[in-house]
């Protein structure tokens, strides 16, 4: 499955008040290696693991598989790199976009995220979205939870 992503710096707290719902999210790498990056998740009171490949451009390919949660803890005290985030779901301009605001040594750093049909998708901006990150490295969360 392909998943093709925008990726924006958050200039503003205007996405709180868009915001239909908000939840904690721990994640962690098995494998930072962009060409095939296996993140754990524990979203809520589910769990997933996803294997991603490597960007070219917005554009990359994603498997996502639901596991038990209690697996997912286990393999989270494994992960080369972890991070925590609350999500918060902002529809806008007929887009779902995700605002993440991590927390701990990543505060104060907050990334809006919307995934697209086609690369070439016009999408209005919310206001809150500030400079474009997505062709940028050090703001794949691999890369952020490897660092921190």
């Amino acid at each position: 499955m392909k998943e093709i992503e925008r990726k924006f710096l958050v200039k503003d707290e205007s996405y709180i008040g868009m915001a239909v719902s908000a939840t904690p999210i721990e994640q962690g790498y098995l494998s930072t290696n962009p060409d095939a990056t296996v993140r754990v998740r524990v979203k809520g009171g589910s769990a997933f693991i996803t294997v991603k490949t490597r960007n070219v451009g917005a554009v990359r390919n994603e498997w996502e598989y639901p596991i038990p949660p209690d697996d997912a803890r286990q393999m989270l005290c494994h992960c080369v790199g972890r991070l925590s985030k609350v999500r918060h779901i902002v529809p806008y301009g007929g887009w779902v976009w995700e605002v993440d605001v991590f927390t701990g040594n990543l505060a104060p750093l907050v990334l809006a995220e919307v995934e697209l049909p086609a690369e070439d998708a016009e999408v209005e901006l919310p206001p809150f979205a500030g400079e474009e990150v997505t062709d940028n490295p050090a703001y794949y969360n691999s890369n952020l939870a490897a660092a921190h």
